[in-house]
């Protein structure tokens, strides 16, 4: 078996990398080779932790295995570490041998930037100039930059719950050479696209908030419970996500379809757009949401991709398991 500790990660797997694997992975399950399991994701009872498992099995790229991990709230303050906790295995699909463990919190992050930058790429206006995010936490940095690289864009707003975080989003912006706004969530409808990253159970973006033609990506919520817009802005836009099952179960779209206010069948993968089998944005006044739950495929693919560079460049552990 081979290992890929965390520590390697970064020097292994690029934003591009990351956007390519994400983007493959999503045409192969809108064309039906290759599908996720079902979702584990529970409180454990300690340290208000959620912990679970996503898998899956791409038949295309052969590739076969688990995410387990999950979202201890208090690490930072406590411990000084990310709250995102994460580990990738991967197995031969031939003979259901562990083939590989590969350190999964940078790659949870990549990815996750990667879908919604993927979904930026496919369906947000062409002229779009603002990027709005809610949320300044870790993973919205890497949200951020994933998300520059989509669009011409010439201004930054930003909004969080704790204000003192908004620096991290300035940051990047800075990099970028972009200025950059603190707003109150009202200012949102200066945005053309707008990226949620948060872990809130309960709207934050309501629909008042987004101007038409905007493009959200909901990336925060993948949990039942969790919520970061307001149902009524699902009702009014034209819905996209990952996995339509996890969507109406784990994701954003579980609000607006508990209260009848969308069908499932209203909400479309957004590997159908990739494929070309659905046309994406209709015009330039729709308002498009991708609904980005996160799926075990995403992070099978991205591990998969870490294993073969780390071989490549001699620096995957081998060990007899």
């Amino acid at each position: 078996m081979l290992i890929v500790p965390e520590r390697e990660i970064a020097d292994l797997m690029t934003r591009e990398a990351a956007f390519s694997a994400v983007e493959q992975v999503f045409a192969s399950m809108a064309a039906g080779d290759a599908y996720n399991f079902p979702v584990v994701r529970e409180a454990i009872g300690h340290e208000d932790a959620l912990y679970g498992f996503k898998g899956g099995f791409d038949r295309a790229g052969l590739t076969l295995g688990l995410k387990a991990g999950g979202y201890w709230p208090h690490n930072l303050e406590k411990r000084g570490m990310i709250n995102h906790q994460s580990t990738v295995f991967l197995f031969d699909p031939d003979t259901g041998k562990a083939k590989a463990m590969v350190g999964g919190n940078l790659l949870t992050a990549l990815r996750t930037a990667a879908a919604s930058s993927v979904s930026i790429r496919h369906l947000a206006r062409e002229d779009a100039k603002v990027i709005g995010m809610v949320g300044a936490g870790h993973q919205a940095t890497f949200q951020l930059r994933a998300a520059l690289e989509q669009r011409d864009f010439d201004k930054v707003i930003g909004w969080n719950l704790h204000p003192e975080m908004l620096p991290n989003l300035e940051k990047v912006a800075a990099e970028a050479g972009l200025p950059f706004e603190a707003v109150e969530l009202e200012g949102m409808r200066a945005a053309d696209v707008i990226i949620s990253i948060t872990s809130s159970f309960d709207a934050i973006l309501m629909e008042e908030h987004v101007a038409p033609g905007t493009h959200i990506a909901c990336m925060g919520t993948d949990t039942k419970g969790k919520q970061e817009v307001a149902p009524a802005l699902l009702a009014k836009a034209a819905v996209f996500t990952d996995e339509v099952s996890q969507s109406v179960s784990i994701g954003e779209a579980q609000h607006a379809v508990a209260q009848g206010l969308i069908r499932e069948a209203d909400i479309a993968q957004l590997g159908a757009v990739i494929n070309g089998a659905h046309p994406g944005r209709r015009s330039a006044e729709e308002i498009t949401l991708f609904d980005g739950t996160g799926v075990g495929l995403q992070d099978l693919a991205v591990a998969a991709a870490v294993v073969d560079l780390a071989v490549e460049k001699g620096i995957a552990i081998e060990v007899d398991f």
